[in-house]
Order: structure tokens, then sequence, then C-alpha cells
């Protein structure tokens, strides 16, 4: 049985937006960066939204046309409600 201070992966991968805009509590972050330091999946994961973050983070909103943001958040949508993983854009 994990112990109630340790993230398990989903709880990791729903607080990586606040980690890396610094906005966890400090003890939310210490259990953040204590999974870092155990799971090597979430460690990929991590350094995949940075990349991402790397890539695409100069793109506006203003500057995504409209039926391209109304896919990705239809897409979002459906993955959030665990209909699978979303296909190729």
């Amino acid at each position: 049985m994990a112990n109630r201070d340790e993230l398990s992966c989903q709880e990791f991968v729903e607080l990586v937006t606040e980690y890396l805009e610094g906005t966890l509590s400090p003890a939310e972050r210490a259990r953040f960066q204590a999974h870092i330091e155990d799971c090597d999946a979430c460690t990929i994961y991590l350094e995949q939204i940075r990349q991402t973050i790397r890539a695409l983070g100069h793109l506006s909103e203003e500057r995504i046309a409209p039926s391209a943001r109304d896919r990705l958040l239809a897409e979002f949508r459906d993955w959030k409600r665990g209909m699978g993983s979303a296909p190729p854009i």
C-alpha cells in the first residue's frame, strides 16, 4: 500500500501545470518532486510537456484558427472523459 504522502501518477499529471507555473504549495511541490525522483515514466512525461511548451509556447490563442481551436478543445474533452487517445491532428 502506498504512503498517503506519495503522489499517484494520475495525481502527478493533474498537477503538472501548477508545478510548471510555480503555484503548488511547498508541501505539494515536495510531493511532486519526490514522485519525479522515483518514477521514470512521469519524469519523461514532464520533460515532454516542457518540450511542448518550448516548441509551442509562443503561440497565442488568437493565432490559432477557430476550427483548430474547436477541434483541440473537443479532443481534450473526449480525453478527459476517458474515451481513449485522440487521433492525430
